[in-house]
């Protein structure tokens, strides 16, 4: 094809299709026991330089207890996909464990305001915007690597600076001769996804919208799966077009209740707002990044040390209690029922 224009941010995370699906192919599809915890995941499978990514959307459904504990075993020089990140990547690239980063929603929380860490990191080079894109490229560089293929052709990008800033190419389309844009596919080293529920094999289930999960889920060279609970694998099957994530994707599980605290785990809990609100006052200033990092991180050795520094049980109740309530709320507009 005949290349007409190509975009001038670097391509990282994109392997030979083939070759993926030999490292894909090589992972055992036995029905083994994958349970571990947070801190063996992480130290087995993230590695300084990974390209990592992680599942949800925003501030819902973040994997937080994995992203604390990469902070805790301070992890470097990692490469993220900021599909749709804002308090993961705020976080970690304060931290320091991320200096690149893949954009096309960051830097911001939304409707609580921008992020002035990650902010300063990128003015000052302590963090490099090494490409940028749409969420609807981000999220099909995915597609195109669950499909096996290396690229994905879309009209999404072109005639924007976004596509000048990605590393996507402008060819000629063989068929009608006019311009198509390419998007590269994104095969991530490591990819954390928090789900409601699963079994000890990682058939993986997500109440809610799924965002871009999905092909996530197999675009990923490694899957660590964090859940609020294990359920039995019988359970599992009596409803098996809920699996979103079948096991021979799943790499490691890992069970932790509100494991997307301070984020809004659907039909579970809502956001904690008062402790989002504490790390945009502290985030700042760099002593004030440490000094949230000290107490909430490196001051405790588990994330359940966290939960009850954080507020303990009795406020993660009343943070489930408001989430019941916004489902009263919503339940009218959306066709559901009122609990």
């Amino acid at each position: 094809m005949e290349i007409l224009d190509e975009g001038e941010g670097e391509l990282l995370a994109w392997y030979d299709p083939d070759e993926h699906r030999k490292w894909i192919a090589q992972k055992p599809r036995d029905l083994r026991d994958k349970r571990m915890t947070i801190k063996e995941a992480v130290s087995k499978f993230v590695h300084d330089g990974d390209y990592i990514a992680m599942g949800g959307f925003g501030h819902i459904r973040v994997p937080m207890a994995a992203i604390y504990e990469i902070i805790r075993q301070k992890k470097r020089n990692l490469t993220m996909a900021g599909k749709t990140a804002v308090h993961d990547s705020d976080i970690l690239i304060a931290s320091g464990c991320v200096n690149k980063i893949e954009v096309a929603y960051a830097f911001g929380h939304e409707l609580r305001g921008l992020s002035p860490a990650s902010r300063r990191a990128v003015e000052t080079g302590k963090c490099k915007v090494v490409s940028e894109w749409s969420n609807a490229a981000f999220q099909w560089r995915f597609l195109a690597a669950a499909m096996g293929l290396p690229f994905i052709p879309t009209r999404v990008l072109l005639g924007t600076d976004t596509f000048k800033k990605s590393s996507a190419k402008v060819v000629k389309d063989p068929f009608g001769g006019k311009p198509i844009c390419l998007v590269p596919a994104c095969f991530p080293d490591v990819v954390f996804m928090h789900v409601h529920r699963c079994d000890i094999y990682g058939n993986a289930q997500i109440d809610g919208i799924i965002v871009e999960d999905f092909e996530l889920a197999r675009a990923a060279k490694r899957l660590i799966i964090t859940t609020e609970e294990i359920i039995d694998h019988e359970k599992i099957r009596e409803e098996p077009w809920k699996t979103v994530i079948p096991y021979f994707l799943v790499d490691a599980v890992v069970e932790v209740p509100f494991g997307a605290h301070p984020c809004n785990m659907p039909y579970l809990y809502y956001f904690d707002e008062e402790h989002i609100g504490e790390w945009l006052r502290l985030s700042k200033t760099e002593e004030g990044v440490q000094e949230y990092l000290n107490k909430y991180v490196y001051g405790v050795e588990t994330f359940e040390e966290y939960l009850e520094l954080v507020g303990g049980i009795k406020k993660l109740n009343y943070l489930r209690r408001l989430e019941k309530l916004r489902e009263k709320l919503y339940a009218p507009w959306i066709g559901g029922k009122s609990k």
